[in-house]
């Protein structure tokens, strides 16, 4: 037997898919598809706040930069308002970093609810239904993978 993925609610091997306790035989299971759900724009949201947040303090490192050149103040004055806005944009270079780590891991999820579906037995089943679009395609095609190794190993016999 071979197992093509594993985690803790679903196992698809050579033999079946397991989901949740309930067992679907690959050989009993007709057709297998996925629906693609709509948008959410919590998720787009919750990213474009992640931008702002990035882009906050630069913004405000520029605009000080911008006021300080404008005001036409002190030579020391204006240094002394170039070097604070310098230091907030450097300061956001941390913040940066953590922000776009967390904008990367939106992407990787997607901003859609998507679904695998089965025919067993006659019956569409529904088999996963995740937000998370790198789990959904790591599960997909191993899914693929088994259904093929099943067809291939029924037309040889």
């Amino acid at each position: 037997m071979t197992t093509y993925y594993d985690d803790r609610t679903i196992r698809i091997t050579s033999e079946a898919i397991r989901v949740d306790g309930r067992a679907y035989p690959l050989v009993e299971v007709a057709q297998v598809w996925h629906v693609r759900g709509a948008r959410s724009w919590g998720i787009l949201a919750g990213r474009g706040a992640l931008l702002a947040g990035l882009a906050g303090p630069l913004v405000a490192a520029v605009l000080g930069i911008v006021i300080a050149v404008r005001l036409h103040t002190s030579l020391t004055v204006t240094i002394a308002i170039v070097g604070a806005s310098v230091l907030v944009g450097l300061a956001a270079a941390p913040v940066a970093d953590y922000l776009l780590e967390h904008v990367d891991r939106s992407y990787v999820r997607g901003t859609h609810r998507l679904e695998i579906w089965a025919q067993w037995r006659g019956t569409p089943v529904r088999l996963l239904s995740t937000g998370d679009a790198l789990r959904f395609g790591q599960v997909y095609r191993a899914l693929e993978r088994a259904v093929e190794q099943t067809s291939i190993g029924t037309a040889r016999h």
